[in-house]
């Protein structure tokens, strides 16, 4: 350990209890929750670099009085140690009376030596960090943030001072990703509101338009086969997997290819441009997304399904119809079949009712999402342009560079 790094157990103020872990079993039962009173701050609370005061657990004041050690004071740094574990945030003045969960871990720390900002970037973005908790977790089963070896970890720590201006520019780079994250999603809801402004609430059809089955739309539907790891390539066509189907879009993050055999079976499940994908299992069904010229060649897995449309539907319009809200996912919640294993079979699908405008609206609606679309890209270059800043301000404030 340098001279310029210090273990994370040796920042607690010297209050006793001041590194303390949430009430775990009978201490807090959730029949003890109750609408109002004494808010529970959880994981979802937690986000990197911000705390979310909108509270969905409360306890009473008689029950406060039983676990005040648990409270938290403006200044506290909370780390969470399930689901998305070592997420870090501080906890803001005006905070009121409020506890922590058991999934939370709470760090009181000693001003003096830490400023707490400072910390929480380095508990969320420093990779000396991450690297020392992979090393000493190795081999064990870990169902979450294991508190001990955490404090046992080490990060740089210049004088209070430095930490203060490190964050200050820091805190400029993630506000600066942040408005470009909001942005995003702002326009995520762009498309869907130009659909209700030109097609109505498929709810009530407004605009009078037929309403017919999918079914009568389709020329063809099929899902992926299953044996298809064999042919797995580091490159060739891509293969789609379910969580590569996003809301209207395929992604491009983690992409998988294979080198398909010359079969019946990989014609059949072969993309074609102007295609619509549903996912049909898996842990989140109803996702769809229209094939572009852009994704090329490509094969579908077991999960997921081809709806190849006839040429009264566009493939836009049907995506982003399947994609609304009070359209088409509220019929596949209602047809999802099954208790312990849901999913959507052809039956169903063919079953869903969509509005049919003329051919010519839905073009124009095409269009749009055309346009919009080039849009975005720039946008998501953006996007990942602030998040490059904000990484590289990190790692060069960590080594002492900034």
């Amino acid at each position: 350990m340098s001279k310029s790094e210090v273990q994370i157990g040796e920042l607690a103020h010297s209050e006793k209890g001041s590194f303390k872990i949430g009430p775990f079993g009978s201490s807090l039962k959730k029949e003890e929750l109750v609408k109002s009173g004494i808010p529970v701050a959880g994981i979802e609370n937690v986000l990197p670099n911000e705390f979310l005061p909108k509270f969905r657990k409360f306890i009473t004041q008689e029950k406060y009085k039983k676990l005040s050690h648990y409270s938290v004071q403006p200044g506290d740094v909370l780390v969470t140690t399930m689901g998305t574990i070592g997420r870090a945030a501080v906890v803001p003045q005006g905070i009121g009376t409020c506890i922590i969960d058991s999934h939370l871990f709470r760090m009181r720390v000693d001003q003096s030596k830490v400023y707490p900002p400072y910390l929480c970037f380095a508990l969320n973005g420093y990779d000396g960090l991450k690297a020392q908790l992979d090393k000493t977790s190795r081999g064990a089963i870990m169902d979450g943030l294991n508190t001990t070896i955490l404090k046992e970890c080490t990060i740089p720590l210049p004088m209070v001072e430095e930490q203060k201006r490190i964050a200050a520019i820091a805190r400029k780079c993630d506000r600066l990703r942040r408005t470009r994250r909001f942005t995003q999603q702002l326009s995520d809801t762009y498309l869907q509101s130009v659909f209700l402004e030109m097609f109505g609430d498929p709810a009530t059809n407004p605009s009078g338009w037929d309403i017919d089955s999918l079914g009568k739309h389709l020329s063809f539907i099929t899902s992926g086969g299953r044996g298809w790891a064999e042919y797995y390539a580091p490159s060739g066509a891509r293969f789609i997997r379910s969580f590569d189907v996003q809301m209207n879009s395929i992604s491009n993050i983690d992409l998988a290819f294979v080198q398909p055999p010359d079969s019946a079976e990989s014609k059949r499940t072969k993309v074609n441009h102007g295609d619509v994908l549903l996912t049909i299992t898996g842990s989140r069904i109803g996702r769809v997304a229209p094939i572009t010229l852009s994704v090329g060649e490509a094969y579908v897995s077991q999960h997921v399904a081809i709806l190849r449309l006839k040429s009264s539907l566009n493939t836009l319009f049907t995506s982003y119809f399947l994609s609304s809200e009070i359209g088409g996912q509220e019929q596949i919640r209602k047809t999802q079949y099954g208790q312990t294993k849901p999913g959507l079979n052809f039956e169903k699908i063919r079953d869903f009712k969509i509005p049919v405008p003329p051919l010519s609206m839905q073009e124009k609606f095409a269009q749009v999402v055309q346009h919009f679309e080039r849009l975005r890209a720039q946008q998501r270059e953006a996007d990942r342009q602030a998040e490059h800043l904000f990484q590289t301000v990190l790692h060069r404030a960590f080594r002492d560079e900034l």
